[in-house]
């Protein structure tokens, strides 16, 4: 890490030290925003190298591509709200710090733009899969990024001339692009709404991705969070609805660093997988090509295909460990692929529904079976979406979460039927500032949400 960069952490501990003192008469002092550099102006659009502080409670608006350049930091306090005004990016060679908060959270987004929410919605109309703007991308000298309640709207164009190392023309843009397999990328309490492709693309490094939710990534293709060579870190705690593809994936593709190993737990997919055109791709969970990590206590309703394990290129299945999966769907064809064909998914005999009572004697990995008596049982009871609800699945389905609330209700049968016996990974520091807020241990209850109030906070 550079001279500057540890400069930054010892800056944040001082901020730290100072927040813990109290005056002499026991009145607490309160902790000031984060500020690094001189505050950045908003008098005019942003173009060329930035740095410093977006102060909170304003508006910044890109007008070109911008750059956090190696060696320099730029911070935004909360309430901020970044627009981008064209098919621009923001490369990050250095750091890039976004400290939004439940009050006030931050913004990466395109001014002008109204949302389509609703049922039967064509994904080809709709301005959610436009590719507005570039992306967040990360060359491989960005040592951290650290995105807190922050929302990320509207990416997904297609790469002009590219602005980081490993980019081709044409390549489509993420939300977030990360590639160093030193580095830390932490991605907490936030919001993905709309993009073309995948949501987060990690090529290497160390993370933590949780608590957050996904609406209406990918258009025809694409994964959420996809993990990929020497990536290393947690997926927990974290909403999906309406995804391309898979929410989570991991594979070791290209080789760099450390083996990908990820935790995946207590995510919950809805309506998963619907509008990928290639045949045979995932509607939530993947593992392939050398990867491998633990997946236990998540909650897939309505995805095309359930955990997706894969033999060719295999995943590393000497080191998985997976179960507790609970799973729901409203057809036979959702309900025929919660074990998916073609795949080497080990049934579990902590999932529901219990496999024992469905798949044929002599299953083979990977079999056909036919189970309609699964289709609509275990409903898992959210607070607010009705199940059945076969007519908002496939490729026009609900794909948001406005007017949702997936939060179990008291007398749901996923409450309790968890298994907390593992641990995360626990690849990042925790640090207001500079790391993870927190790292959510295993929680008892299936899903992202949990009856003590703990996981998601949306």
């Amino acid at each position: 890490m550079k001279k500057l960069n540890k400069g930054i952490l010892a800056f944040g501990a001082c901020l730290a030290l100072f927040s813990s003192c109290k005056k002499s008469d026991n009145t607490n002092i309160s902790t000031p925003p984060l500020q690094i550099g001189s505050p950045v102006s908003d008098a005019s659009p942003l173009c060329g190298a930035i740095k410093g502080t977006m102060l909170s409670g304003k508006t910044y608006t890109i007008g070109c591509d911008v750059v956090v350049n190696k060696g320099d930091t730029l911070v935004l306090q909360s309430g901020v709200r970044v627009n981008v005004s064209g098919l621009y990016s923001i490369t990050v060679k250095g750091v890039l710090i976004s400290l939004g908060t439940k009050a006030a959270p931050n913004w990466f987004t395109v001014a002008g733009i109204t949302k389509t929410d609703g049922a039967n919605l064509d994904p080809n109309t709709d301005p959610a899969f436009g590719g507005q703007w570039l992306g967040i991308a990360c060359d491989t000298s960005c040592t951290l990024l650290v995105a807190k309640w922050t929302h990320f709207e509207y990416c997904g164009g297609a790469w002009g001339t590219p602005t980081v190392a490993n980019v081709k023309a044409a390549d489509a843009s993420r939300h977030i692009l990360f590639q160093n397999p030193n580095g830390v990328l932490v991605v907490e309490d936030s919001w993905f709404y709309g993009c073309k492709d995948d949501a987060i693309r990690l090529s290497s490094g160390k993370f933590s991705i949780m608590r957050n939710t996904v609406e209406k990534c990918g258009f025809q293709g694409g994964d959420v969070f996809n993990a990929k060579s020497g990536s290393v870190g947690d997926m927990a705690y974290n909403v999906f609805v309406g995804t391309a593809t898979n929410g989570t994936k991991a594979s070791n593709k290209g080789g760099v660093g450390d083996q990908t190993h990820v935790n995946m737990y207590n995510n919950t997919y809805i309506n998963g997988g619907w509008r990928q055109i290639q045949t045979g791709r995932a509607g939530g969970i993947n593992y392939e090509e050398g990867s491998y990590g633990t997946a236990y206590n998540n909650l897939m309703v309505n995805c095309k295909y359930g955990i997706r394990i894969v033999n060719s290129p295999a995943a590393d299945t000497a080191k998985m460990h997976y179960g507790n999966t609970w799973q729901y769907g409203d057809s036979l064809s959702i309900v025929n692929q919660f074990y998916p064909q073609g795949y080497i998914t080990v049934p579990q005999t902590s999932d529901v529904p219990t496999p024992s009572t469905f798949l044929p004697t002599g299953y083979l990995l990977g079999g056909v079976y036919n189970a309609p008596t699964l289709v609509g049982q275990n409903n898992p009871m959210f607070v607010n979406f009705k199940l059945p609800n076969a007519s908002s699945v496939g490729v026009n389905g609900i794909a948001h979460a406005n007017g949702s609330d997936f939060h179990l209700q008291s007398s749901s049968p996923c409450i309790g039927k968890g298994y907390t016996g593992f641990a995360p990974v626990k690849s990042v520091p925790v640090d207001v500032n500079y790391g993870a807020t927190e790292i959510t241990l295993p929680g008892k209850d299936m899903g992202a949400y949990q009856s003590d109030g703990t996981g998601n906070q949306h």
